[in-house]
């Protein structure tokens, strides 16, 4: 069995005494583990770092084992991902959501996804608002997509203002507005036809509306704790947006 990929660094962890097995989203076969020997080397080190473009080539004697990589470097973000905190958070993070899907299942367009993000990390607005927007696709690949696109009683398209909890259908301001306590907060820029870029106030109510259905769906029903590196890139995330200067008009 072998093929080959291009593909994303997602962690490592040590196996035996100079070997790693590499945990990696490719393109066409989904989040994958592989051995990789000698990964411990100095040559491959700074090469098996979260973040970091490579291809891989994967065999095993049968489909069901854990395999072998050969990884060749195609670009190396991870120390310019050190250099701010919602890099160094946000990697793990998207990590932490791509473990929730089925090893080896393929999703091309998260990988897609998850190439733009990862240059993308280092300012705060556009990794928000690109974090946001990969969870709402993870929710949507784990079978708890979120309907945005119009009101759910009236089925209009514009001032949608509130999310259902329980169905997570947009809902109208004028729709919604008896039940207003009840409803999560839809921040414009996820909003169709919505032209408002993320500050820190509709950013804040974006993590809090993906953060429920994640818990909701997700979390919950396994068992599972919240990532803790999503609330560190959060908080990260929004601190930076909160002390940087309003831009010229």
């Amino acid at each position: 069995m072998q093929w080959s990929d291009q593909a994303i660094i997602l962690g490592i962890r040590r196996h035996g005494e100079s070997s790693v097995i590499a945990e990696v989203m490719t393109a066409a076969h989904g989040r994958h583990l592989g051995l990789v020997r000698s990964g411990r080397s100095r040559t491959m080190q700074p090469v098996l770092q979260p973040g970091n473009s490579v291809e891989v080539t994967w065999r095993a004697r049968l489909d069901e084992h854990l395999g072998e990589f050969r990884v060749e470097p195609l670009q190396l973000r991870a120390a310019r991902l050190m250099e701010a905190a919602t890099s160094v958070y946000g990697i793990q993070a998207l990590g932490a959501l791509l473990r929730l899907l089925p090893e080896r299942d393929p999703h091309p367009h998260l990988y897609e996804a998850l190439a733009v993000i990862v240059d993308h990390l280092q300012d705060p607005a556009d990794a928000g608002e690109l974090f946001v927007r990969f969870e709402l696709a993870v929710l949507n690949d784990l079978g708890f997509g979120l309907d945005l696109s119009e009101c759910a009683a009236t089925g209009a398209r514009q001032g949608l203002v509130y999310v259902s909890p329980k169905s997570g259908r947009a809902v109208s301001r004028e729709a919604g507005a008896r039940y207003a306590d009840r409803m999560l907060a839809l921040p414009d820029f996820l909003s169709p036809g919505g032209h408002q870029a993320a500050d820190h106030d509709s950013l804040a109510a974006a993590f809090r509306l993906t953060a429920y259905f994640l818990n909701r769906h997700v979390y919950e029903p396994r068992g599972l704790d919240a990532s803790s590196v999503r609330d560190a890139f959060v908080h990260a995330a929004l601190k930076a947006l909160k002390s940087s200067p309003p831009s010229a008009a």
